[in-house]
């Protein structure tokens, strides 16, 4: 992973967690970070530069991470549908990962930070990179991330050969 070559969005309202990724993504090899106090600034920010992965907060105003995914996701100006987004936030409950899950986060990294959690999943956006599928009311990466062997049909769910389709990214 050539991660001198990654541009890094940071979209967090707290400046000290902002400088805290910068310097470990620095300190990890990352020579182009850029940072949005929220995400809105953060949507401008995507439509300024060709980024190539968005580390965000969930809790933030005045439009919170999963907002800020979903309009990435979906969004009818969206620059950039399919950027791998890893979520980080100090709520780390079940519902939340899942509210994050549903708006199409590929990564969560739970408060406090380190290097190693840094690394981590940027290693698995960027090396396991999972595909994105699009169905009536999601598209995102395939939330899906154990295969079952003893499983032998073409699909893993009732409908999914009608629903969904795979995309090539």
């Amino acid at each position: 992973m050539r991660l001198d070559r990654l541009k890094i969005l940071i979209v967090d309202d707290n400046k000290h967690t902002r400088l805290l990724l910068a310097q470990i993504l620095r300190a990890l090899g990352v020579t182009q970070t850029f940072e949005a106090g929220d995400g809105v600034a953060g949507l401008q920010t995507l439509r300024n530069h060709a980024i190539d992965i968005v580390l965000t907060d969930l809790e933030m105003e005045p439009l919170n991470g999963v907002d800020f995914v979903r309009a990435i996701r979906n969004g009818p100006e969206s620059p950039c549908p399919a950027i791998p987004v890893i979520m980080i936030t100090g709520h780390s409950t079940l519902k939340r990962i899942q509210e994050a899950r549903d708006a199409g986060v590929n990564e969560f990294m739970a408060k406090p930070i380190t290097a190693r959690g840094v690394i981590e999943r940027l290693q698995q956006v960027v090396d396991h990179a999972r595909p994105f599928i699009r169905t009536d009311d999601y598209f995102g990466p395939d939330r899906r991330r154990r295969s079952d062997p003893r499983y032998a049909g073409p699909w893993r769910r009732v409908g999914d050969h009608r629903h969904v389709r795979a995309l090539e990214l």
